[in-house]
């Protein structure tokens, strides 16, 4: 593969880049990171959600560590495609946490169902409800992330909408 042919071969290509994802809940925030090529994604760790200040430094600090060229944020839907008060919520945690870490983008993905196929494949593979709780969120980050580079190969496009840095 020559430098000029997108990682992933056939489709429109993915930019070079680590990315972070992010499940916003309100007790607790799952964080998925990627390699450059964008081929896997795999879970960082959950962070509490609660103390919003608190989680923001926390999420500043794992963006200065791992350098992605964009963090890409679940917005929670409903299956219809409306936004709710969960959404909202989203669209002002990932308003805030784009200001804290400009100049790296924020961007805005569908998370529809991200939990629940987190919840079913970590119940599959064995792991209890009580002590998967942490780990559901950051296999819903890594979901997330997985939909989003997937959208990105196919599209050849930079997925969800941007989050314009409002100062």
């Amino acid at each position: 593969m020559s430098d000029s042919t997108p990682a992933g071969g056939d489709g429109p290509g993915i930019r070079r880049g680590r990315r972070l994802a992010i499940d916003v809940g309100d007790a607790r925030i799952g964080v998925a990171s990627c390699d450059p090529d964008g081929i896997l994604a795999t879970p960082v760790e959950t962070v509490p959600g609660r103390d919003v200040p608190a989680a923001h430094r926390r999420l500043r600090q794992l963006v200065e560590e791992y350098e992605p060229i964009e963090v890409v944020v679940g917005l929670p839907r409903s299956l219809k495609g409306g936004e709710g008060p969960a959404a909202v919520k989203v669209r002002g945690f990932a308003q805030e946490l784009a200001r804290m870490i400009a100049p790296v983008p924020v961007r805005l993905v569908d998370e529809r169902m991200t939990t629940v196929t987190a919840s079913q494949g970590l119940r599959a593979s064995g792991v209890k409800s009580k002590k998967g709780r942490s780990v559901i969120d950051q296999a819903a980050a890594v979901i997330i992330l997985q939909q989003a580079l997937e959208s990105e190969r196919v599209s050849g496009k930079a997925p969800g909408e941007s989050v314009e840095v409002v100062i």
